[in-house]
């Protein structure tokens, strides 16, 4: 089991590249970096400055689409910042979110998904590439540097088209399932049905978005992760019936709130029951963050990464830290890509 960290780069850039020393000296293998368009500052420009902070954590956009920058100026950040953290990149992408709504867009259809990770990859690889749809153009393109070929590509993913489309050219799969090890299993069989259809021998590594807050205060920690807890009726439903949450309830939280700002959540993250907050998100103290990273483990998941939610997230990467050790034993070697027979390359376990 790997461990990581996911900030928005909402803070200045001495306080930011004060969090990555941190997070790289406690032991973590990833850290992420949000692209949420007009949100937050540019992912790209500050893993520039995660790079030069650190010399070992793997870093990446958690995550970027198709829409927003083209493929192929994609492409150049992505090379870019990999080389000046010599090797240590991994692009995250997925069909957008509501804050593409800002710019006048709506999530990328899964097929300008797909095609956009195709043209990424024969780019870094140094190819002419000629593509023509309607998601993008690119007329005899090709990098004028070179760039490492195989950059591990990571598709966030929740909705079972995008999950098998994940099982069958990803790298990874960022999963945006909430904690509860049913959806998790539901999403690992999606997964595994695209790692079959595609004839691979191995499922790509499956990395969890653990929303909230840690806590000995059990109240604290769940009014900190009630707002995300709302988030998931819009964006996952299906999770959150396998969570146990009823089918009126999760129509009437929709009603009540559309996905967008958390700070829009309130009223309808008051509906929800407590247990499924903490079936969705951290929320909970030490022991319960420890039960629920070893439910994880069990389930099959490779990595499971915190993304703090209130006022003092950095407390929040402490007590995580410490309950994964305290799941998990020593903390593991610096996660690597190692290489299958067939020849499909996945992040060590």
């Amino acid at each position: 089991m790997r461990s990581g960290v996911v900030l928005q780069g909402v803070d200045t850039p001495d306080v930011f590249e004060s969090y990555v020393t941190e997070i790289e000296r406690s032991g973590f293998d990833h850290l992420w970096l949000t692209d949420s368009s007009l949100h937050s500052r540019n992912p790209y420009a500050y893993l520039t400055l995660a790079a030069r902070a650190s010399s070992r954590l793997l870093l990446g956009t958690a995550v970027t689409n198709p829409l927003t920058r083209h493929p192929g100026i994609t492409a150049v950040a992505a090379a870019t910042v990999d080389e000046i953290a010599a090797g240590r990149f991994i692009l995250g992408i997925g069909a957008g979110d509501r804050p593409l709504e800002a710019l006048g867009m709506r999530p990328a259809k899964l097929a300008v998904l797909e095609d956009s990770i195709a043209a990424i990859r024969a780019l870094l690889r140094g190819g002419d590439v000629d593509h023509t749809s309607a998601g993008f153009t690119l007329h005899d393109a090709h990098l004028r540097f070179g760039a490492r070929a195989d950059i591990p590509v990571f598709i966030s993913a929740s909705g079972p088209k995008t999950l098998e489309l994940a099982g069958r050219v990803a790298d990874g799969v960022v999963l945006l399932a909430g904690l509860h090890t049913d959806g998790i299993r539901f999403a690992l069989e999606h997964i595994d049905r695209g790692v079959a259809a595609a004839g691979r021998s191995a499922r790509p590594h499956v990395a969890v978005f653990a929303y909230g807050r840690i806590d000995e205060d059990e109240q604290a920690a769940l009014a900190a992760a009630r707002s995300i807890a709302a988030w998931f009726p819009q964006t996952a439903p299906v999770y959150c019936e396998l969570a146990g949450l009823d089918r009126p309830l999760i129509d009437e939280v929709r009603r009540r709130y559309s996905g967008g700002e958390f700070q829009e959540a309130a009223a309808a993250a008051e509906l929800l029951p407590d247990e499924f907050v903490r079936r969705m998100a951290l929320s909970g103290n030490r022991e319960r963050t420890v039960a629920q990273l070893r439910g994880l483990a069990e389930a099959g998941v490779d990595s499971v990464n915190v993304f703090p939610l209130g006022d003092d997230r950095m407390s929040t990467v402490a007590r995580f830290r410490d309950a994964f050790d305290a799941a998990f034993g020593a903390r593991a070697e610096v996660a690597e890509v190692t290489e299958v027979a067939d020849g499909t390359e996945v992040f060590a376990r």
